[in-house]
Formats: structure tokens, C-alpha cells, sequence
């Protein structure tokens, strides 16, 4: 049902902000558990995306068509679809308010809205976006303009960035630099490109365990790694760039680069209503207890994927498993029961070193590695590949989107 009357309050029973991987995929995992569940979704918009292909589109390995579906498609049946964007919530009266006006009560909520890319937050990147050379993987319009760039260049400079954590799939850029890097060695164009990768942290990945084998691709390739530069102004029509740079005391200077292809990664936050909002954190996150993932002050709401403070890996790999701990965890709260299950921060993050080849990073909190399979997670496979490329996408639509939680072993509470 799609419903955004005005006037009336909408009274829910378990109301679910947010319609991304955590929200659809949460719906069909409740209403397995329980088909009689009065559920209620506020999500304003009419397409469902499978984001973590875009990295694949912007390599020339995917179809950006196949990432998209409409909304209505994904919504399992017997859900009640409000569509329309939360406003403000006011958690001591149990009540949200939506962008028409209107309210809608809950007994129980579950806030996974994801998070707002922060375009603006560098100068002049909106102007320019998808022409003058400067494209990102994050936005379905543009990550086909990547390929297409990379594909047209052929000498000059490449200029990859990293904004500061947390960002969604902290791999992505720097898998937009090795498969752009891997087509241009492939073409013989390389040796005439200077590859750079400007990242606004200290290290190449959260990991330690995974910067060997990544160096060994950066060596590869022959890309020069800047850290601490954080990318802040972009003149597309000059091809200009401006990176405010911090030195070891922690001075900042700004330094000009110029540009012949641009990826960029926006800054990332939680979308505002939650950053102004009774639930949030001192970094605006919603913040939860990172086990049960039950609001720290108001334990009848629970949140999951990006929007959490939790500090995994925010990818759609920790979703799947962070399903499974809201939905049995909900439901024994409902009944008055203990809470039974522990997240353990698990997130992965396939890392695309080269087309046809993938170093399957797989960790929870700590970064305690927690692979699936009994392989040397560090080396990089064409049977993590596959599963990256096609098995992945497949079990998305078909598995995850439809309450079947395969591989979601999880800790029961002690």
C-alpha cells in the first residue's frame, strides 16, 4: 500500500524508517518469522538499488541497469508503504514526523534511513559532477561516466580520493583506482598516466592484516599514495583540484593539483532528521548498543546498516547479519523476553583488485578477521571474484531481499 495522506495521524505497530538492504531486507525477515505483523515503511522513494556494483560499473564489468529495481518490486507483501521523508522524531512521545505533515505513531521503531552523501561539502563538485573528467562510483547517474573516462584516457593525470571515515564500503575508492589502474595496464596505457590516490586518513586500509597485499597491487600499478589530504574544491572547466593537507604536528596547508580524470568520494553522514534527533550520538550516528543494536536510551527503538554508531565496516555484508540480530532481538523485547543474539561487527568487503580478481576481506570489531571461507583471506582469488560479480548480486535480489538468511551464523547471548 502506498500512503501519504495528509491530516490524520498513521497509528503503527512496528514502524521501519528506511527502505535501502537493512530496511527491505529486515521486512521479509520479520514477516518470516512472524506473517501477522502490523509493519509499517516510511521510505520516499520509488527505486531500490544494489549499491555495492556500482565499484563493478564503473570498471566496465557490470550493468548499471541490473543495480536498480523499482521499490514497490522489492516491498514484501502485507506492508503497509508511507512514501514520504521523516522530518523530525520525537522518541519520548513515540512519534515521527513526516515532510507532509503528518505523524505516524509507533510502539516499536527501527531506524535504518542509511546515510547522506555530502556532496556539497566539497566546492564546486555538484557543477561539475559527470563532465569535465570528474565522476564518482557512489551515484548510479554517474558510475557508467567512470568507465567511460577510463576508457578514454590514455595519458595525463588520474586523481582517486578518500573522504575521512565512516564512509560507506571504506574499499570502494581505492577499488576504483585498481580496476581503472588494471584496464590501463591491460591497454598499455599506464606507463603514460600518473595515478594518485588522496586519501584524508593515515592508512590505506582499516586493517592492518590487508595493507600488505593492497600495497603489492599499489606497487603494481605504480600509484602514488598522499595521505592526510582531504580532497575540499574542484574546478572542473580547469581541471583543478584543492586538497587541504596536514602535515605530522597537524598544521593544514591547501595544495593545487590539477587533473585529467577525478574520482571522487563524498563526505558521508547521517541523514539530518537523525543528527538533530534525541537518538543521535555526539557525531550525529544513531547510537546503539553495538551488540544488540538496541538504542542506548530508548530501548523500544533498534537501528541497523549505515546510520548506526556502530563502528563496522558499513557495508551490505554487515547488513545480512545485523538483519538477523534486530529481527529475533525485536521480537523477544515484544514478549518480554532477553535479548538473544550478538552482533559481533562483522562487515566484508570484497576488494576488487583487478578485473577478475578479488582479496575477500571479511572482519568484525577489533578488525578480528572472521572469513567464511577456509582460505588465506589475503590473497586475491577469481573464485571471490565470481562470487563478488554474480553470486553476490543474485543472492541479493533473490535471498537477502526475501527473508532467506543464508550464512548468518551469529553468538547467542551468554
Amino acid at each position: 500500500m502506498n500512503d501519504q495522506h495528509c491530516g490524520a495521524t498513521i497509528s503503527g505497530d512496528i514502524v521501519v524508517i528506511g527502505g535501502g538492504s537493512a530496511g527491505i531486507g529486515l521486512l521479509a525477515s520479520l514477516l518470516k518469522r512472524d506473517p501477522h505483523l502490523n509493519i509499517t515503511l516510511i521510505e520516499p522513494n520509488d527505486e531500490h538499488y544494489y549499491q555495492p556494483a556500482w565499484t563493478l560499473v564503473g570498471g566496465g564489468a557490470y550493468d548499471v541497469r541490473k543495480t536498480m529495481r523499482p521499490m514497490a518490486q522489492v516491498l514484501p507483501d502485507g506492508v503497509a508503504w508511507v512514501q514520504a521523508a521523516v522530518t523530525a522524531l520525537l522518541p519520548g512521545e513515540r512519534t515521527l514526523v513526516l515532510d507532509s505533515g503528518q505523524r505516524v505513531t509507533w510502539n516499536n521503531l527501527i531506524v535504518c534511513p542509511g546515510l547522506r552523501l555530502a556532496w556539497e561539502k566539497i566546492e564546486g563538485l555538484q557543477q561539475t559532477l559527470g563532465q569535465n573528467g570528474v565522476t564518482s562510483n557512489y551515484s548510479y547517474q554517474h558510475a557508467a561516466y567512470t568507465w567511460q573516462l577510463v576508457q578514454q584516457l590514455k595519458g595525463g593525470k588520474a586523481i582517486f580520493t578518500q573522504p575521512a571515515m565512516p564512509i560507506k564500503c571504506a574499499g570502494a575508492p581505492q577499488k576504483a583506482m585498481y580496476l581503472s589502474c588494471d584496464h590501463w595496464l591491460g591497454q598499455g596505457d599506464l606507463k603514460n598516466i600518473d595515478v594518485e590516490f588522496n586519501l584524508a586518513g593515515a592508512a590505506l586500509f582499516g586493517v592492518a592484516t590487508f595493507v600488505p597485499p593492497l600495497m603489492n597491487y599499489v606497487e603494481k600499478y605504480g600509484a602514488r599514495l598522499a595521505f592526510n589530504a582531504n580532497l575540499v574544491k574542484v574546478d572542473g572547466p580547469a581541471r583543478k583540484t584543492w586538497f587541504e593537507v596536514k602535515d605530522a604536528e597537524g598544521n593544514l596547508r591547501v595544495e593545487e593539483k590539477a587533473f585529467d580524470m577525478l574520482h571522487v568520494v563524498p563526505p558521508q553522514e547521517a541523514p539530518e532528521f537523525i543528527r538533530h534527533s534525541p537518538l543521535a550520538d555526539a557525531a550525529g550516528w544513531c547510537e546503539v548498543n553495538p551488540h544488540s543494536l538496541q538504542h542506548l536510551r530508548y530501548p523500544h527503538i533498534f537501528a541497523l546498516g549505515d546510520v548506526c554508531s556502530t563502528s563496522n565496516a558499513k557495508t551490505a555484508a554487515a547488513v545480512r547479519k545485523q538483519i538477523v540480530v534486530v529481527a529475533q532481538n525485536l521480537l523477544a523485547l515484544r514478549k518480554q523476553a532477553p535479548l538473544p543474539l550478538k552482533y559481533d561487527g562483522y562487515g566484508s568487503c570484497p576488494l576488487t583488485v583487478e578485473k577478475g580478481k578479488v582479496v575477500l576481506a571479511e572482519f568484525g570489531y577489533g578488525g578480528k578477521l572472521l572469513p567464511t571461507f577456509p582460505l588465506d583471506p589475503t590473497v586475491a582469488r577469481r573464485s571471490a571474484w565470481f562470487l563478488k560479480a554474480t553470486l553476490l548480486p543474485w543472492f541479493y535480489w533473490n535471498g537477502m531481499l526475501k527473508g532467506r538468511e543464508w550464512l548468518t551464523r551469529l553468538s547467542k547471548v551468554d
